[in-house]
């Protein structure tokens, strides 16, 4: 624990945070009068913040899972009522949608729980103290992961037909699909990487948007207080009444995009899997 090192002060069991040298501020071991950095597992704030996140995630759904089992055949009440809404909205709206009757089911699981696990994340990003206080999805590392599952899950489940319509694309001249200037071929392979990072970015760059423009008019107290008091309380109550308003728009995004994460991986899982068949009839 870091309290061992007393504010940097002490050392323990041979462990203690440099001073000076290109270590500085981190924990170093001394070993044979060198400076050697173990390896940093630190539970940072992102990651407290993703474990409370996730144990949010559980408890809500398995207490609404007991009480479906409880209730069975009894019309929905409280949080069960609010959830089953948001369930069936992904399950028919967007996995039905996408991917059609018969290959849906597989699926939904996923697009569930990257949904709530994003909605969640997003609306403790807004709350300032704890349990929230970290903007776990306006951290590239977080979406990178998410998206990272969504490439996986698409191109393992993928067909022959999904592949063939890469590597030789119908409908386009022979020549352009061949050496040596197999440009669709390379444009298609290339759409198949640009998919997640498009999913990655998009996350990211929403959610910290938002809060960089509410961080940016708060900061304009600080500065119009700096000019004189009057232009500082001026400033506090547009700033003030802009953020509130800032915050119930972020409300919105936290839902969006949530959904567009989810809409996007469920139409990457429908294109992945759709039978060549089914296509042309379509």
């Amino acid at each position: 624990m870091s309290s061992k090192f007393h504010h940097g002060h002490e050392a323990y069991k041979g462990f203690k945070i440099a001073h000076e040298g290109e270590n500085k501020g981190k924990v170093i071991e001394m070993v044979d009068g060198k400076e050697i950095r173990p390896y940093d597992i630190s539970i940072t704030k992102n990651t407290l913040s993703l474990f409370i996140g996730v144990t949010i995630l559980l408890w809500i759904f398995i207490s609404v899972a007991r009480t479906y089992t409880r209730r069975r055949g009894k019309a929905p009440k409280g949080l069960q009522n609010l959830l089953e809404m948001l369930i069936l909205f992904i399950r028919d709206d967007v996995a039905k949608e996408s991917l059609g009757e018969k290959k849906y089911r597989k699926f939904t699981p996923y697009l569930l729980t990257v949904f709530f696990f994003i909605f969640i994340n997003n609306l403790l990003g807004l709350v300032p103290i704890f349990p929230g206080g970290a903007n776990l999805t306006g951290n590239v590392a977080v979406t990178m992961v998410l998206a990272l599952f969504t490439f996986l899950i698409t191109s393992f489940n993928a067909n022959a037909n999904y592949w063939k319509h890469i590597v030789w694309t119908p409908g386009v001249p022979w020549w352009l699909k061949v050496p040596p200037l197999p440009i669709m071929p390379l444009v298609e392979i290339m759409g198949i990487f640009v998919k997640p990072f498009v999913l990655m970015v998009r996350l990211f760059a929403n959610i910290t948007a938002g809060h960089i423009v509410g961080l940016g008019f708060l900061s304009l107290i600080f500065i119009f207080g700096e000019i004189s008091t009057g232009a500082g309380f001026g400033g506090a109550v547009f700033t003030t009444i802009f953020t509130v308003f800032l915050f119930f728009l972020e409300l919105l995004v936290a839902f969006i995009q949530a959904y567009v994460f989810t809409l996007l991986s469920a139409l990457y899982f429908g294109m992945a899997t759709e039978e060549h068949e089914h296509a042309e009839h379509h």
